[in-house]
């Protein structure tokens, strides 16, 4: 298997489940947030559903300059956060399609007033930043939704609000 299909493989079943918590997130609790240096639990959510697309966009460049700090957007409905993962979704097979392997293995940097930042081939901008940056906010959202109340999916195995059938 390629590396790109193997990336595209995991991304899709993870897919799923960051679809599942994005499922559960309370839109009348967007503003909420558990500490005051946090993202609120609406600017996580959004962050969660378009990382993929974010960073894959970076991907398709040989450098990324970037601008001056921006906030963090919030959505305005759940429906802004299931309409960004499915951006990100088609964002991540159209990346895999057009890097392929030999794509994967080119040069990347990103640059901020001149100075690199940070710089590596995209096999690893798409391990590191895409896919691993993705999980560990998908992971700080669960635990907000915990703090909420909010029923936990099952993610890696069962959580304690769900105890998936086992075959």
């Amino acid at each position: 298997m390629s590396v790109s299909a193997a990336f595209l493989q995991e991304f899709e079943r993870e897919a799923q489940t960051t679809r599942r918590v994005l499922e559960r997130v309370p839109a009348d609790k967007f503003s909420w947030k558990p500490h005051p240096k946090s993202m609120t639990l609406g600017q996580l959510a959004l962050h969660v559903a378009s990382v993929p697309d974010h960073i894959c966009a970076w991907a398709c460049e040989d450098e990324t300059k970037f601008g001056g700090a921006s906030g963090t957007p919030s959505p305005g409905s759940s429906a802004d956060l299931t309409a960004a993962l499915d951006k990100s979704i088609a964002k991540m097979k159209d990346t895999m399609a057009q890097l392929g392997d030999a794509g994967l293995m080119a040069h990347w940097k990103a640059t901020a007033n001149g100075a690199t930042v940070f710089e590596m081939p995209k096999v690893a901008l798409i391990r590191t930043i895409a896919l691993n940056h993705w999980y560990h906010h998908r992971g700080q959202l669960s635990v907000y939704l915990r703090l909420l109340d909010v029923p936990v999916p099952a993610i890696y195995g069962p959580s304690a609000d769900e105890q998936p059938v086992r075959s």
